[in-house]
């Protein structure tokens, strides 16, 4: 048996195969019994449109803006989630709400304008937890795809969840399982 040394030192083994290795039977019957292990297995990947994946309770997915049960919005422009949030994501104006709109506004101040720009967003969820009227939460919902940088910036109509006055089904559904946690219901 000859042994040489390569550049790192460690023997090499140079002996002849025998018969038995040079088929290679061995290592195909091998392989194939791993092939054939995998082919039964549960598979990994799903058939998407038709069944979707399940999320963990954890997940952050899309912002929502919430309304309370009379379809009035919660937000009050404080400005604290725009303040907590590290990518500076979401931005908002303020504005007074005028006579007649108390059925729109829960308070007097209203966010006039309020945008997230979901490709700053890293959904850490720290605007949900420094607001205090409870007016924003992540849903169980994922950001869908766009082609353009403006799709992806969501303005204060694509946020609001439907009125549960005149659309509770859409309501109920926009609200999710954790919006329902904090509800109460």
């Amino acid at each position: 048996m000859s042994v040489q040394l390569t550049n790192r030192s460690k023997p090499v083994d140079r002996r002849p195969m025998n018969w038995v290795e040079r088929l290679y039977l061995i290592n195909i019957f091998r392989g194939m019994a791993i092939t054939l292990k995998h082919f039964f297995k549960k598979k990994a990947t799903i058939k998407y449109p038709e069944e979707t994946r399940p999320f963990s309770k954890v997940f952050r997915g899309l912002q929502i803006l919430n309304r309370d049960e009379e379809g009035r919005e919660r937000c009050t422009a404080c400005g604290l989630c725009a303040v907590a949030c590290p990518a500076e994501a979401i931005t908002m104006e303020a504005a007074e709400r005028q006579e007649g709109e108390e059925n729109l506004y829960r308070e007097e101040k209203y966010a006039a304008k309020y945008e997230i720009n979901m490709l700053r967003c890293i959904f850490c969820g720290y605007c949900e937890e420094a607001c205090p009227k409870d007016a924003i939460y992540l849903s169980q919902t994922f950001t869908p795809a766009n082609y353009q940088r403006k799709g992806f910036i969501y303005k204060k109509e694509d946020l609001l969840i439907p009125n549960p006055v005149t659309d509770p089904e859409g309501y109920q559904k926009a609200l999710g399982t954790i919006g329902r946690e904090k509800e109460g219901v």
